[in-house]
């Protein structure tokens, strides 16, 4: 892969910093990871205690958990999310003079899933299971693909953002957005009953930290920021 010219419109962040963000967001991620493989019962109840009130709450509003069921099945789901993500390799290959950042969103985009279904199959924690649900899912629950993937994709689509020197006023816009999908999506697997609320909190920061390794390859491949 050849380097990006030197009047790339391309602007990136040290590798340190990078490095430095990978390294904070690999420590709970293993931690909480541990926890639920372990079964720690602190966490087993705090979970059940969330879930029990949210279940509550979605069985009184039928209203409200409809419209989190649409959100979480067609706006956030992972496969709307990976669309989202393949449409911007597309529109980065189109654009051939600065095509570069398109393998490393694809490699994020797949490492992410590989990670996200490894780790369902090796901790096999099984979801929440009510007498009268509102939502079903399959496969195991930590952690959670939704706000999984959606880290991912909106965390790698504000990076590209600031790679390309977007200006303020979309870069806040696009934040804000990638803020309501990531904390929406996780919010609907929760209420709707089918994950864990360490599930989500799992699923936020493993995209995160996919997203900060990302960065750090990008980073030591490319070199740290020109004037």
């Amino acid at each position: 892969m050849r380097s990006p010219p030197v009047d790339s419109p391309l602007r990136t962040s040290t590798p340190r910093t990078a490095a430095l963000t990978a390294a904070v967001l690999a420590v709970p991620s293993v931690l909480l990871l541990l926890l639920v493989a372990f079964s720690w019962r602190p966490l087993l109840a705090v979970d059940g205690d969330i879930a029990r009130t949210t279940h509550r709450w979605a069985v009184g509003e039928p209203g409200v958990t409809h419209v989190f069921r649409v959100l979480t099945d067609w706006v956030w789901d992972p496969w709307t999310m990976r669309a989202l993500g393949a449409l911007v390799v597309v529109r980065l290959v189109w654009r051939r003079s600065t095509w570069w950042p398109a393998p490393w969103v694809a490699a994020a985009c797949v490492l992410g899933t590989v990670v996200q279904q490894s780790l369902k199959a090796a901790v096999g924690r099984a979801r929440p299971v009510w007498p009268d649900p509102v939502d079903s899912a399959h496969y195991a629950a930590f952690p959670s693909g939704h706000a999984m993937t959606a880290t991912v994709v909106c965390g790698l689509l504000l990076w590209l953002l600031r790679l390309y020197g977007a200006g303020r006023a979309l870069r806040r816009t696009a934040l804000a957005l990638a803020l309501i999908s990531v904390m929406g999506v996780g919010l609907t697997r929760v209420w709707l009953g089918v994950h864990w609320a360490s599930d989500v909190l799992g699923g936020w920061l493993l995209g995160a930290l996919v997203v900060a390794l990302t960065v750090v390859a990008h980073e030591r491949r490319f070199g740290p920021e020109r004037g």
